[in-house]
């Protein structure tokens, strides 16, 4: 466990986040003549003060202290206990200032920026970008992470989903900003005119493809909340899900006279579309948005994650019930068959995930051979620094309740959970119908392979062996 990265470094300040707020503010700053030193109030920015050095005053800031580095380093309960309140700091439109003792310097993280304003992006997005990598790269040939977003339009930033694996958030924030239709169709017209452009924009999205220009209905709800995510367990009721404005983009960059297609690769929240009244679904364009983006906007895959079946590991990962990924694929079967076309809809699922036990990973290769699936984009879970899936990897506690979560760690313990995967595949048949005999959930073995075969000869050649004796 490592003590703020200002430490190791030696730097004198350090910039979080999306950095164009905080940087601009500290050029204008240094411009005006003001001393690097005296740059201690800027937010997004974080810096460490000696002993002797008193905390700089802020009447707009409150402060709130974590636990030391080192009480950290003795209790992975005190460790866990700050990061509920790193992330929700992190999550607010005016959050605290937070400190935090490290040997004899207290480390300072002053409160994050508001969320861009669409002015605010748009002028960082629409500055003359080469669109090319940098010249260090030209003589190592094609880079594949290039070639990936060479024609793609990010449209907007910020992930109010909250996921307990994903960082989007805390580098990005809860709060979505997004671009002007003007702004993006203009890098729209820009990419349809460089050199080697062949028609196909590869996607048109953002971190979750479909929360263009979403926001509280009213923005002081917003402000005073501290809630990881707007959309779990339920959609916030103060969010505006309307899909209306990603439709005329949509439509509109199609109907570029050089653009053949305008693909959406970004993952969606489905969860956004499906299990609301009539009356909403109609007013925000739920239905809609489904079909032209079925119809028109997928490359043959459609990119959505679940990440699991099982309620009580969806619960871990602030994800939404299995019911509703059901629902999503009845309206893209339903679409794909009236347009007669023949599409794939691609789950994304984790395994090892804090609070996952073999049998939801046997539970979740039983749900998904229902559905005809045969699992390709899996991922066994990795641990990545900011996230309270991690905090639980390595602490063993939840950060909200602190009560105990099990996490399997070990290489045989992943790869157990990994295997259920790929349960199609023969090598694995034994394996999964051994395991499972040990369990509270041995009759998913039939479910996913098939009545055993071996209970009844073994029966018949104890019958033929009595007669023989007798």
């Amino acid at each position: 466990l490592k003590p703020s990265i200002l430490c190791d470094s030696g730097a004198d300040l350090l910039i979080y986040g999306m950095g164009e707020q905080p940087l601009l503010s500290l050029l204008h700053l240094l411009d005006k003549g003001v001393r690097f030193e005296a740059l201690r109030t800027v937010p997004q920015t974080a810096f460490l003060l000696d002993d002797a050095e008193a905390l700089p005053k802020n009447k707009h800031w409150d402060t709130f202290e974590l636990a030391s580095h080192e009480d950290c380093l003795r209790s992975k309960r005190a460790f866990a206990s700050n990061f509920k309140y790193i992330e929700q700091e992190s999550n607010k439109q005016y959050a605290r200032r937070l400190t935090q003792p490290i040997g004899a310097r207290l480390l300072v993280i002053n409160p994050p920026f508001q969320t861009m304003t669409e002015q605010e992006i748009d002028f960082s997005f629409d500055l003359p970008y080469t669109r090319l990598p940098h010249p260090k790269y030209g003589k190592r040939g094609p880079i594949p992470a290039y070639e990936m977003i060479k024609f793609s339009v990010n449209m907007h930033r910020g992930c109010f989903g909250g996921c307990s694996f994903c960082t989007i958030s805390a580098h990005q924030g809860k709060m979505v900003a997004s671009r002007s239709k003007a702004s993006i169709l203009k890098e729209v017209d820009t990419i349809a005119n460089m050199d080697d452009f062949k028609g196909y924009i590869s996607d048109l999205g953002g971190p979750s493809g479909n929360m263009y220009k979403m926001k509280g209905v009213d923005q002081a709800i917003c402000d005073r909340c501290v809630s990881p995510s707007c959309i779990f367990p339920t959609v916030c009721y103060n969010l505006d899900t309307n899909h209306k404005p990603m439709l005329e983009i949509y439509r509109e960059a199609a109907a570029h006279p050089k653009v053949k297609k305008a693909f959406v690769s970004s993952g969606i929240r489905y969860d956004l579309l499906v299990g609301q009244s009539e009356a909403e679904a109609e007013a925000n364009g739920y239905d809609d948005y489904v079909e032209q983006l079925v119809s028109h906007h997928v490359s043959g895959r459609l990119k959505v994650a679940p990440e699991h079946t099982s309620d009580n590991v969806l619960k871990l990962m602030r994800k939404p019930s299995f019911k509703r990924f059901h629902a999503f694929k009845e309206k893209f079967d339903a679409i794909c068959k009236k347009r007669g076309l023949v599409q794939q809809l691609i789950p994304y699922f984790i395994s090892s995930h804090p609070g996952c036990e073999l049998e939801d990973m046997a539970n979740l290769a039983a749900e998904t051979k229902a559905l005809g699936f045969e699992l390709e984009q899996v991922q066994d879970f990795t641990p990545t620094p900011m996230t309270v899936a991690t905090v639980i990897y390595y602490s063993g506690y939840h950060p909200y309740t602190l009560k105990p979560v099990r996490t399997a760690k070990t290489q045989p313990q992943k790869r157990e959970q990994k295997r259920f995967f790929f349960w199609y595949k023969k090598e694995n048949h034994g394996w999964i119908r051994q395991v499972l005999q040990q369990t509270p959930v041995a009759h998913l073995a039939d479910r996913l392979l098939g009545p055993s075969q071996t209970a009844k000869p073994f029966e018949i050649k104890r019958k033929r062996a009595g007669r023989r004796r007798r």
